[in-house]
Order: structure tokens, then sequence, then C-alpha cells
């Protein structure tokens, strides 16, 4: 097994850094394209702000991977953070469903 994957069970800080810079940037995007189509007049001026701020992130996140910290940005970062971020949302959807049978039972 290669020790760049993302399941590979080491810590590396700067893989944990990354992932949590790379999680922001993915949430700013996100919630700032929806905020720029949903809002009006100054609420999508702040969304466009957010979707600059994750394009700035990005590259933040580039130049961290590759000139700092030396580390794959597809293979470390990008596969780790779908890789977490898709564990996390599968617990999160069964831990809904759970709540959601129980309140239904009562």
């Amino acid at each position: 097994m290669s020790s760049a994957l993302p399941w590979y069970p080491t810590w590396n800080l700067d893989v944990f850094f990354l992932t949590i810079i790379g999680i922001i940037g993915l949430a700013l995007l996100i919630f700032g394209i929806l905020t720029a189509y949903f809002g009006k007049s100054k609420t999508r001026a702040v969304g466009g702000g957010m979707i600059v701020g994750a394009i700035i992130i990005g590259f933040i996140t580039y130049y961290l991977s590759d000139f700092v910290f030396k580390v794959s940005l597809v293979d470390d970062v990008i596969l780790g953070v779908l890789f977490y971020l898709i564990a996390a949302i599968i617990g999160l959807v069964i831990g809904l469903l759970i709540f959601l049978g129980a309140i239904m039972k009562t």
C-alpha cells in the first residue's frame, strides 16, 4: 500500500493543515455561488467576495503544497479532502436517519 493514499494510517500534519484549508476554500466557493445567485444587491457582492476568497485560498493551497510542504496536491490533499468529506457526509446521513427514525416513533 502506498503511503500517498489519504486513507493510509499515518499522521501527517502538513496534509492535515492543507486539508483544512482546502475544505475552507471549497465551502467558500459553494456558499459564495449560492449567495451570489440567490442574494440581493449587497449580498451578491458578498457572494462574489467569497468566490474570490475561495480562488485565493486555492492558490495558497497550491503554493503551500508544492513549494512549502512538498506534498502532492492531488494525491495527498484533494483525494484526502474528497475521501474525508464523503465519509463525513455518509456519517451525517446515517445519524440523520437514526434521528428521524427516533422522532417518528414518538
